[in-house]
């Protein structure tokens, strides 16, 4: 069920970026539909230059379509999935979310882009501090579902189980659940590359922090409670923190 999210984030949040792209390098206006959404969303007061901004925005969107395809990719050729559900309430919200985050960093674009004015492109340090957090925690989270994908594979990639079984290796040595560690600091990430600033995506942030951390918890009390003796060094969700 959650390759479903990635193929409507791959999707969707791909439309979004190729809109984008030919708003800056053809000119052209963004949908009307898509326009209609920004205003309803109050971002259509916004007309200055700002350069800067519009460059923050691409980044965002770019890298956060380019997660979805890695965890896509992840979900169709490394993940092993036990045969639990998922409830039906935390589905839609997982849809909706990847609609709206998208959606959320599009609307950071200044009017003037979306109305097809073009403009210039500067890097600044805090792109270069973001992008190089999001390749960092990008790859210690594909360690991870690996990791994990191993624990239900033989050495040879074949299935032999659906069971649980404790991880050890790369952050596992200091929390039960790295991988939605990872996954706050890329969405941490994103904010850096929107210059710290943006309240909005900080939101975002917030959103993706409870929802971790919810799910990291119960998995380490899942841990905790099945498996004897357990690491007790070992935290929940942040390193030596939590």
């Amino acid at each position: 069920w959650f390759t479903h999210f990635y193929v409507v984030s791959v999707v969707w949040n791909g439309s979004l970026l190729y809109w984008l792209l030919r708003a800056e390098f053809l000119g052209e206006s963004l949908p009307s539909r898509i326009q209609d959404m920004h205003h309803a969303l109050g971002r259509d007061s916004q007309s200055e230059d700002m350069g800067n901004e519009y460059f923050s925005a691409f980044l965002v969107l770019l890298l956060l379509w380019l997660h979805s395809c890695r965890r896509l990719a992840e979900c169709l050729w490394t993940s092993v999935f036990s045969n639990g559900f998922i409830h039906i309430v935390q589905y839609y919200y997982g849809l909706g979310f990847y609609i709206a985050v998208g959606s959320t960093v599009l609307c950071q674009v200044p009017t003037n882009v979306r109305n097809g004015k073009e403009l210039s492109v500067q890097i600044r340090w805090y792109h270069i501090v973001g992008i190089t957090m999001y390749i960092w925690a990008s790859l210690h989270q594909h360690r991870c579902l690996v990791i994990l994908a191993k624990l239900r594979k033989t050495k040879s990639g074949k299935i032999v189980r659906l069971g649980y079984d404790v991880p050890c290796g790369d952050w596992f040595e200091s929390v039960s659940c790295p991988h939605y560690f990872a996954e706050l600091l890329i969405y941490v990430s994103m904010a850096i590359m929107l210059g710290f600033q943006n309240v909005t995506w900080w939101c975002v942030v917030m959103c993706v922090l409870f929802n971790q951390a919810l799910a990291a918890v119960l998995s380490h009390e899942f841990y905790q409670k099945n498996f004897h003796p357990y690491p007790k060094h070992r935290k929940a969700f942040i390193p030596h923190v939590f």
